[in-house]
């Protein structure tokens, strides 16, 4: 009697065997899976477009800063011919007839640097230190044929995303 009763139980239970819940776990571990890789793209296209766009902001505001100068500079004196840094900009206010002078420096000593900008107003009596631009992978300042304009070039590289900018300047008439 024991015996038809135990049978009886165990032909009416009802659920999975053993085949039918190891490929349950494996469809659920492939999905994972996927959904794993999808996650870990997203975050790394997501990096990688930051990283591009603060090398953007550093060679736009490298760019900026320099052209701005370079636009009122009467004198220009690129101390290192290969590189043109440091670079040191003098221009003369128009009714004060103060001299002012603004020295770009590269400044750190790995791969990447900071452009430096060290301006000198004798009207303020003061000198003011300012860091224009960070990962500066690379930088020159060169006079163009014709020794009117001068291409400031810039390279800012952060992470594996790097953004190259060459600006094209010209000190104001008369220089």
């Amino acid at each position: 009697m024991m015996l038809g009763r135990l049978r009886f139980v165990h032909d009416n239970q009802k659920g999975f065997t053993l085949i039918e819940l190891i490929i349950a776990i494996a469809i659920a571990g492939l999905i994972t899976a996927g959904i794993t890789f999808a996650i870990m793209q997203l975050l790394t296209i997501n990096t990688r477009a930051s990283n591009h766009m603060v090398a953007v902001r550093q060679v736009q505001q490298a760019g900026k800063e320099v052209s701005k100068d370079t636009l009122q500079a009467q004198g220009i004196n690129a101390t290192t011919p290969s590189q043109g840094f440091p670079l040191t900009l003098t221009w003369t206010d128009w009714g004060t007839n103060y001299t002012h002078r603004v020295t770009y420096t590269l400044e750190g000593t790995g791969a990447l640097k900071k452009l430096q900008r060290e301006h000198v107003d004798p009207g303020l009596n003061s000198t003011t230190n300012t860091t224009v631009a960070e990962y500066i992978s690379s930088a020159s300042f060169v006079q163009l044929p014709g020794g009117v304009a001068y291409n400031f070039t810039v390279t800012a590289t952060v992470g594996t995303e790097s953004e190259t900018r060459i600006y094209e300047v010209q000190p104001r008439p008369g220089s």
